[in-house]
């Protein structure tokens, strides 16, 4: 699949003032500077699509991309924010929540997971609360261009063991560099096998 247009549409943090027109959504969500907003930018050939900063929480928003006029790219706030007080976790917690459990239209979750970190409780708490509430979701390793081929494995299969502890198969996994424009089309391959299928 090629992007030949990405359009933003709407920011809110509520759920109910999303897009009503029922094309499917493909959302990205992830720990506090993973690189979403790098890896939208690099999937849209938009640079200042999404917003990027080397301040963790920068997203704390829902934010709407039309894309080919046919699927909506969704960009959501990060999980694990640690700046900004409790009251400030909760918030962005219950936006996050909202889209997840509430928005019919949500047809994959990507899980971004810096891929040079060993499994982080709170990456495996979410992958697992997205499982127990049948949300379907793909992991995407980023920043890929930071280890050797073989640490990168290394890293990729301490995760799959982690996981299969408690899941009997894995979703799907890619792995991805923004800098070095790795990992773009599989993930849009992916997405438009699955807009076949709708």
């Amino acid at each position: 699949m090629n992007i030949k247009e990405a359009t933003f549409i709407v920011s809110n943090t509520d759920v109910g003032k999303c897009p009503q027109d029922g094309l499917p959504e493909y959302a990205f969500i992830g720990r506090s500077n993973v690189g979403k907003s790098s890896l939208i930018n690099m999937l849209t050939n938009q640079k200042g699509l999404a917003l990027t900063s080397s301040t963790p929480g920068k997203t704390q928003l829902i934010n709407h991309f039309l894309i080919n006029n046919r699927w909506y790219l969704v960009d959501l706030p990060g999980y694990g924010y640690t700046q900004g007080g409790i009251q400030k976790r909760r918030t962005l917690q219950r936006i996050i929540d909202n889209y997840l459990y509430r928005r019919k239209e949500l047809t994959c979750l990507f899980v971004l997971i810096d891929c040079r970190h060993n499994p982080q409780k709170n990456d495996t708490k979410f992958i697992q609360q997205l499982g127990e509430n049948g949300i379907p979701f793909a992991i995407v390793f980023t920043k890929i261009d930071k280890l050797s081929n073989e640490h990168l494995k290394e890293n990729i299969s301490i995760y799959e063991n982690t996981l299969l502890k408690s899941w009997e198969k894995l979703p799907s996994i890619f792995t991805v560099s923004s800098e070095r424009k790795i990992g773009k089309d599989a993930i849009l391959n992916y997405i438009e096998e699955i807009n076949h299928t709708l």
